[in-house]
């Protein structure tokens, strides 16, 4: 039996569902943007997480499994950002001023939310070569580039 566990830390892609604080900032953005709301509403935004490009988990994935023998991958950027940043550079591909439009909302804030998570991906370069080639600050531009492209074709 070939047995491995790959640990992915956040992964990102347009095909994330709306409920999750990455989408709703981003289409929150460019609802904003489009006239069609005026605020943004958030809870903690100085939790810190690792965000990277999904695409990119897939390949990861994939060389896992063709490893000669099985073990355990952390699968992450190893980057750290903040929601208060990610939500800053969303805004900022919009030509918008996030302060303008977040609110904070005590009833969002998640008790037992982790401050920080971001994983080290040093085994993975190491026995696999793999490694996220995709900034986070370049995740939140290709989820709004997304988003945009998607509102257009509606």
């Amino acid at each position: 039996m070939f047995a491995c566990s790959g640990i992915l830390f956040n992964h990102e892609s347009p095909l994330r569902d709306e409920h999750f604080v990455t989408q709703k900032i981003v289409r929150g953005a460019v609802d904003i943007l489009e006239g069609k709301s005026l605020t943004l509403s958030l809870g903690n935004s100085d939790i810190i997480r690792d965000w990277g490009w999904a695409p990119e988990y897939v390949e990861g994935m994939w060389h896992i499994l063709q490893h000669d023998r099985p073990t355990d991958f952390i699968l992450a950027t190893g980057k750290p950002m903040s929601l208060k940043e990610f939500t800053a550079l969303t805004f900022k591909c919009l030509n918008l001023n996030w302060e303008d439009y977040v609110t904070y909302d005590e009833t969002l804030f998640r008790p037992y939310d982790i401050s920080v998570t971001v994983g080290d991906p040093q085994k993975a370069l190491v026995d696999l070569g793999w490694r996220a080639r995709t900034e986070p600050r370049d995740v939140v531009t290709l989820l709004v580039e997304a988003e945009l492209l998607r509102r257009k074709d509606l």
